[in-house]
């Protein structure tokens, strides 16, 4: 996709208009966020990302994009990422200090939030991609074990994306279970996915 693609479908107006909206909804921070066309020769992120992918700071978010027929997929891309920004800003915390865990719960709960907002036929593939016995399995042989290690550290990004040997998106799709047993237990509310400690999520799962 080309930057004239982008501007010719008035993605910087829809995405203002997202913003607006979910900045006074949830009270967030004002930040910039650039939006890029994204290499559609990537066919990770074409197939898992849905032709969509971001990225995000406590000071800013991307947004990479390729022509989306259904505009709900680029809401569904900026409350993933804003939310990330609002819970990062909550947490006070920053992100080199983020463990695997933090990570996983980062994750788990923007893509609940996407389900929230946008419905479950927007949430991302990889919140399904396992069943639960296999989350069970590799969250006792890979997982919690290493629920403490930084995101400074090579195994962090090696769990929570699954590279190498480990399953594919493996942090993300254990950090949705999480988020989803967590719920089932107790009160779950927008204000609460931004301030709630990873930790307290952690006490309530059993996988």
């Amino acid at each position: 996709m080309t930057l004239k693609e982008l501007v010719d479908a008035k993605v910087w107006e829809k995405t203002e208009k997202l913003f607006i909206k979910y900045r006074q909804k949830w009270k967030g921070p004002d930040i910039p966020v650039y939006i890029f066309p994204m290499d559609k020769a990537n066919f990770s992120l074409m197939h898992d990302g849905k032709g969509k992918s971001g990225v995000s700071f406590k000071d800013g978010l991307f947004l990479f994009l390729t022509p989306l027929t259904d505009e709900n997929e680029i809401e569904a891309l900026f409350v993933h990422e804003y939310h990330h920004v609002c819970r990062i800003n909550s947490q006070g915390k920053q992100l080199t200090e983020y463990t695997l865990l933090d990570s996983m719960v980062l994750e788990g709960l923007a893509e609940h939030m996407v389900e929230a907002m946008c419905g479950a036929r927007y949430i991302g593939k990889w919140c399904s991609k396992y069943s639960k016995d296999e989350l069970k399995r590799y969250w006792e042989r890979h997982l919690s074990p290493h629920l403490g290690i930084k995101k400074t550290e090579k195994l962090h990004d090696q769990l929570l994306f699954g590279l190498g040997n480990y399953p594919k998106l493996l942090g993300y799709a254990a950090g949705f279970e999480m988020v989803r047993q967590y719920k089932e237990q107790r009160n779950f509310t927008d204000k609460a996915s931004f301030s709630i400690p990873a930790e307290s999520i952690r006490e309530y799962i059993v996988f």
